[in-house]
């Protein structure tokens, strides 16, 4: 790849020797090696993304459970790579968990989320009665 400037243009030819377009007043136009593969792919704009038929599945402890969400809307902001997944090994659960009712699993992770965000503000005074700060404040 080309180290190019902002200042510089690609060359001029190439494969199908197609002149650039003639420079417009204002900023230069970006060259496309200044890009990477994936903004060239997305064309540099958020690209929402509508899932259909979504389960999401939580695991606490031994315990999981599937909940159906249904129709689940990403905005394009928050996605950072898509891909094919593998649905023999996403299908996969290993044998050491058994499959519980989604409302007591949701418990089950609310409780261990809460002890975990009570050792985090504690682990958090401790650090800062020796200088240190918590990042986001322990939230």
């Amino acid at each position: 790849m080309e180290n190019l400037s902002l200042q510089e243009l690609p060359p001029s030819g190439g494969p199908n020797h197609i002149q650039p377009p003639p420079l417009q007043a204002g900023a230069p136009p970006l060259p496309p090696q200044m890009f990477t593969t994936a903004a060239q792919l997305l064309d540099l704009t958020d690209t929402n993304l509508v899932l259909q038929d979504t389960i999401e599945r939580i695991f606490v402890n031994d315990l999981y459970a599937d909940i159906p969400r249904g129709v689940y809307l990403v905005r394009g902001e928050n996605v950072l790579l898509l891909g094919e997944i593998d649905l023999d090994r996403d299908d996969y659960i290993p044998p050491s968990f058994k499959q519980a009712d989604p409302q007591e699993v949701h418990q089950l992770n609310v409780k261990q989320v809460a002890e975990r965000k009570s050792k985090e503000m504690i682990k958090g005074k401790k650090l800062g009665e020796h200088g240190f700060e918590m990042e986001h404040g322990g939230e």
